[in-house]
């Protein structure tokens, strides 16, 4: 397959399906959340079913960028996007036929988030195979604004649907928008001729492969390491942004801010999506870095709304321009054919973030409150603060690295000799 031709407009067929499998998949998030603690009343029941949504995804992600490098991607992701609706239906008809148990919604969470694993570093490598170097950052702002559809749509789409249905309606829905993805896949797949794979070589030696191709370069280790720890932040957000602003305000206020907070990712890619980023790839992702830092700081340092909005706002909206510099850097600097293999490790390195954060800011927050005697909202504030002070130390320290700027400047050559 050649790339002298764009195909973004295969692009955006495909993006269409992420964008509304996206939205579906936020409905069942948040529908599940509202059943469980209404059925079990417990906080840590609806972090179990979180976590087994999650774990699949981060241990199957290394493996699955192996099988996105040897067999078909386009594949892979109509059967990833497809079979995964099993498990959504596996909790329907345990609700048709009375109630869902605890353990059911977890099996059939872990279910779907499975086979969903087989997606993402397939989905990836698709992209790096449609669409030529100059589109790169701009698809990955598209792909961050499909992402953040699931915490902006969904939840008031859910809202709204509950109020005169009930939770069956929404994993309906859900299982509908699977086939979208399934249908641009295979329209992708007929249209474009899949590429040879190395089947002759081993399982392990091709994913021995793919590690080296993310630790051959110094800046691409560096960059994945990068990646873990925004999402690192990016979890103890998650994690404590609610007790924060419910130490003072009601959850309505809580909802609002968040749908505020969230709408910096949709201005940032639409802006993305637009114009892209051109060059100045190491400087953008490092700037973007040190703001986001500063909007988590400013996030945590008053019990006003509007200041936490403002600040919340200018973290999100940061977010996108990091991911977008990130994911350029990288994937000019790996070859196409090991693009599924990298994607899957660098998935899985990035995701231990999440870990770190759902384990430790809650119990950092709870801790600093135990001992100093105030709130655990406040004690939630110096948590963040202290994160997005690190954040911005992260990103100065960062741009001082030679290896980093190496990423950009080999890939500048590349276009020089090329001229």
């Amino acid at each position: 397959m050649t790339k002298n031709k764009s195909n973004f407009s295969k692009f955006m067929l495909l993006w269409m399906g992420e964008l509304i499998s996206s939205i579906g998949g936020g409905l069942t998030s948040f529908g599940l959340g509202v059943y469980v603690f209404g059925k079990t009343g417990s906080a840590a029941s609806m972090a179990l079913v979180t976590l087994l949504g999650f774990l699949p995804t981060l241990l199957l992600s290394v493996p699955a960028g192996v099988l996105a490098d040897r067999h078909d991607r386009r594949l892979l992701m109509m059967i990833g996007d497809g079979f995964s609706a099993l498990g959504i239906l596996y909790i329907l008809i345990c609700m048709i036929q009375g109630e869902a148990e605890l353990w059911q919604i977890c099996t059939g969470v872990f279910i779907s988030s499975s086979f969903s694993a087989l997606l993402e570093p397939s989905y990836r490598a698709t992209v790096t195979d449609l669409l030529t170097k100059e589109e790169y950052s701009k698809a990955s702002g598209m792909v961050s604004l499909a992402g953040s559809a699931r915490y902006l749509v969904s939840p008031v789409l859910a809202g709204a649907l509950l109020t005169v249905s009930d939770i069956k309606l929404l994993l309906i829905i859900d299982i509908c928008t699977f086939f979208p993805t399934v249908i641009a896949a295979a329209f992708i797949k007929k249209e474009i001729a899949s590429k040879q794979t190395e089947k002759d070589v081993s399982f392990a030696e091709s994913l021995k492969i793919g590690g080296k191709a993310v630790t051959e370069k110094r800046g691409v280790l560096v960059l994945t390491v990068v990646s873990s720890l925004i999402t690192c932040f990016m979890g103890v957000f998650q994690i404590l942004a609610q007790p924060l602003i419910l130490d003072f305000a009601d959850s309505a206020t809580l909802g609002t801010a968040e749908t505020i907070c969230a709408c910096g990712m949709v201005v940032s890619g639409v802006i993305l999506g637009a114009v892209g980023i051109k060059k100045g790839y190491v400087k953008i992702l490092s700037v973007s870095l040190f703001f986001a830092g500063i909007g988590m700081a400013g996030f945590g340092i008053w019990e006003n709304i509007f200041v936490i909005c403002i600040f919340g706002f200018i973290f999100f909206a940061m977010l996108p321009f990091a991911n977008s510099c990130l994911d350029y850097l990288v994937r000019t600097n790996i070859a196409d054919e090991l693009q599924g293999r990298a994607w899957g490790l660098i998935g899985f390195i990035s995701q231990l973030g999440y870990v770190a954060a759902y384990a430790l800011a809650g119990a950092a927050a709870d801790g600093i409150s135990a001992h100093t005697g105030i709130s655990v909202g406040r004690g939630a504030a110096q948590v963040i603060i202290i994160s997005g002070v690190l954040l911005c130390a992260s990103a100065l320290f960062m741009y001082s690295l030679k290896s980093v700027r190496l990423l950009e400047a080999t890939e500048n050559d590349k276009k020089a000799d090329i001229q």
